[in-house]
């Protein structure tokens, strides 16, 4: 590299968002996912000891699916190539394998593909790498949002081990905000201090996303003109934020789950909150009406037989008049 390529790197580092600066590079800084990278567990022994195999990391966004794919190519002694799914084709894929082979053949080093929204690859595009996994030309490592076993190959599956990520909780993304508000060169530089309530709030408000929580940060401190982030600043930068949901997707049936286990265990407080969810995430009242109907048939019951003529007045009053009497 000359001396302007490193000079331009050099800016592209300084200007590159929160998320990315602070991204970890090694496991110990790693935050969070204790389940699949605890001490002891499998996937953390597979890296430390370089015999790694294929594997699928599914989780919502946030969670470190990209961070860890480069925490294991740092690791292991691979040589790390990445295609994002949505920009790349048949054509991409096959480069690619056509180096890895030209690698493992010439110096015996092998290659990583890391596949950033493999689910955006159709079955023929997924086929088209299946047998280079399968011969061990490449190691194949997929980050997915959605769920594999819709999504991805049966072939595929077969062939690769998948790690489910999970939402950060409030106190590992705590912990990420103060690492970023004392570690960070440009934060630094605002000589901002935070309230512990502020940090909560954005912990909060993230909703598992580490990525989210950060770009909250880095916005409110640029936000922040008397040295001090308080509440009252984070109430302007969250504006009206939405929650995470989806379409029929694992996130609307994860949630809509929660609320039925919720009513089923006598637990006002949390069927009000995911209903209320569902509802701000933009989930037809509808479709809550139908299974709010189902539990008061199945789950309730001869319980309170009220329940369940309670629940087809709430559906009528929505279909005729809609919100909010419904």
């Amino acid at each position: 590299m000359d001396l302007f390529g490193h000079h331009a790197d050099q800016q592209l580092q300084q200007q590159a968002p929160l998320a990315e600066r602070l991204r970890p590079r090694s496991l110990d800084e790693f935050i969070g996912q204790d389940a699949i990278l605890g001490p002891g567990r499998l996937l953390r022994r597979a890296i430390a000891a370089d015999r790694l195999g294929s594997l699928i990391l599914h989780g919502p966004p946030g969670t470190g699916k990209t961070t860890l794919a480069r925490i294991i190519a740092n690791t292991t002694r691979c040589h790390f190539s990445s295609l994002n799914a949505v920009l790349a084709g048949i054509k991409d894929l096959r480069a690619e394998v056509e180096q890895a082979q030209e690698r493992l053949g010439r110096h015996g080093l092998r290659t990583l593909l890391f596949i950033d929204e493999v689910h955006r690859f159709n079955k023929s595009q997924q086929d088209a790498f299946l047998p280079h996994v399968e011969d061990g030309t490449i190691i194949f490592v997929g980050a997915t949002t959605e769920n594999p076993s819709f999504e991805l190959n049966n072939a595929l599956l077969s062939r690769a081990r998948i790690y489910k990520l999970e939402p950060l909780d409030c106190g590992h993304l705590t912990i990420l905000l103060n690492h970023a508000i004392n570690n960070d060169v440009e934060l630094r530089k605002k000589s901002i201090s935070v309230t512990p309530e502020a940090l909560q709030d954005i912990a909060i408000s993230a909703d598992g996303d580490a990525r989210r929580a950060l770009n909250v940060l880095e916005v409110a401190t640029d936000m922040c003109r008397d040295g001090v982030l308080t509440e009252a600043v984070l109430k302007d930068v969250f504006g009206d934020q939405m929650h995470r949901f989806d379409k029929h997707g694992d996130i609307f049936y994860e949630q809509i789950s929660a609320l039925h286990k919720a009513v089923r265990g006598s637990d006002p407080d949390a069927s009000l909150y995911w209903f209320i969810r569902m509802i701000d995430g933009g989930c037809d009242p509808l479709y809550i009406a139908r299974r709010v109907v189902r539990m008061a048939s199945e789950d309730i019951g001869n319980a309170d037989p009220r329940a369940l003529q309670l629940a087809l007045n709430a559906w009528e009053v929505q279909e005729r008049l809609g919100s909010p009497e419904g």
